[in-house]
């Protein structure tokens, strides 16, 4: 099962340094937030990525492109007129990636849309690249699987930032709204997982992930909720990234569920 990684927004809340980079490439750690969120894919055994670029795509595309080297020690040697390059103790992870650029003000279904062709026909995995997690992946999908719906959307009792989602007993989604005064529900963190068909109720580039498409699958009883109690954590501003780093900083980082 493939993974779709939104990673093609402007980052203005970020914007100190989202100017020089899309917001997906921030580092945390000292690794772009991008790559921990595929680190904990990994984890489960996902590791084949789509990754919708837009905003500074060549960003992304030349941080994989430099992966390789990134992730081993090289001797480069150009001795008697030779111009060799020697790898070792290379460390890279068993990933294929794919960098799309799916426009620079595609919305964000719009992008998933874009991005077809390269999912196929398989039931896949889409997440936002701006938030890290334990969620259990493999768990989730297997939840996916048990209950037979179109898609399958991870929550969370956030407090009372974003959207919220009204989640009947038996786990179904029933709304899908903005937030109003008072509301305490949980919330939509992204890690969904989604059969193909679903991207054909996205119209186009106009279309935002969280409006028609989501709604759509909420009133026809296709969207379900897999309720996540452990961490989870956006990274929309510098005063959180700023709270994540000293998470990774400490070693007590909940969402590094590998093993180095």
């Amino acid at each position: 099962m493939k993974v779709v990684l939104l990673a093609g927004g402007f980052g203005t809340r970020i914007s100190e340094e989202s100017q020089f980079k899309p917001k997906p490439m921030v580092e945390l750690g000292g690794m772009p937030i991008l790559w921990h969120i595929m680190k904990l894919y990994a984890a489960h055994g996902f590791n084949e990525f789509v990754i919708c670029a837009g905003y500074k795509q060549h960003v992304i595309k030349e941080y994989f492109a430099d992966y390789f080297l990134h992730t081993s020690d090289i001797t480069y040697d150009f001795t008697q007129g030779k111009n060799e390059m020697i790898v070792h103790h290379n460390s890279s992870e068993p990933w294929k990636v794919t960098v799309v650029d799916t426009g620079l003000n595609t919305m964000t279904g719009g992008r998933v849309k874009r991005v077809k062709e390269y999912i196929g026909e398989e039931p896949f995995m889409l997440t936002y690249g701006d938030g890290v997690s334990d969620l259990n992946i493999t768990e989730l999908v297997k939840f996916h699987q048990s209950h037979g719906k179109m898609v399958t959307m991870s929550a969370y009792n956030a407090g009372q930032r974003f959207g919220v989602l009204d989640i009947g007993d038996d786990g179904s989604i029933r709304e899908f709204r903005e937030k109003t005064q008072g509301d305490g529900n949980m919330i939509n963190i992204g890690f969904m997982v989604c059969q193909s068909e679903f991207i054909d109720y996205i119209e186009g580039d106009s279309t935002v992930l969280e409006k028609l498409p989501l709604e759509s699958m909420a009133k026809l009883g296709q969207l379900m909720a897999y309720k996540h109690e452990g961490f989870w954590q956006c990274m929309d501003t510098v005063r959180e990234k700023e709270a994540l780093e000293k998470l990774w900083a400490k070693g007590q980082a909940p969402w590094k569920v590998w093993t180095d």
